[in-house]
C-alpha cells in the first residue's frame, strides 16, 4: 500500500527584543550604536574582536541617527540578515537619538506546525 504524504505546514517564528542602557560588560546579541555616541563603530569593532573574536558582525549604517549595529553572527542562521537589521532599525528608531549607545537581548524562538494525511 502506497500513501503519499502531503506536507501543508507552516513555519513562523516569534521573535522577542529587550532593550536596555548600556553597561558593561557590554555584549549581549546586539549593540546599537547612535551617530554621536560615546564611541563609535570602529572602537565598537576592536572591543568585539577582543572579547569574543568572529563572534559578532559590526554593520554600519548610511541613514537615520544609528550610526552602527553589532550584531552577534549566531543570529543570522535564524533570521536572514536584512530582515534582522531592518526590524531591529524599525523598532528602536522610536525612542533613540544620535547620543543613544544601546544594548538588545534577542529571543527568537521558531515554531513549526505540520498537518499530514493519516
Amino acid at each position: 500500500m502506497n500513501s503519499i504524504i502531503e506536507d501543508r505546514g507552516s513555519r513562523k517564528a516569534d521573535i522577542n527584543i529587550r532593550f536596555s542602557d548600556f553597561d558593561l560588560p557590554p555584549m549581549q546579541d546586539v549593540l546599537l550604536i547612535g551617530r554621536r555616541a560615546a564611541i563609535g563603530p570602529e572602537a565598537v569593532r576592536r572591543m568585539v574582536d577582543a572579547l569574543a573574536p568572529g563572534q559578532y558582525e559590526v554593520i554600519e549604517m548610511e541613514n537615520g541617527h544609528i550610526e552602527a549595529i553589532a550584531v552577534k553572527v549566531e543570529l543570522f542562521n535564524w533570521v536572514k540578515r536584512e530582515r534582522l537589521v531592518d526590524m531591529i532599525l524599525e523598532e528602536v528608531n522610536m525612542f533613540t537619538c544620535e547620543k543613544s549607545l544601546i544594548k538588545a537581548k534577542l529571543s527568537i524562538t521558531i515554531s513549526i506546525t505540520r498537518e499530514v494525511d493519516i
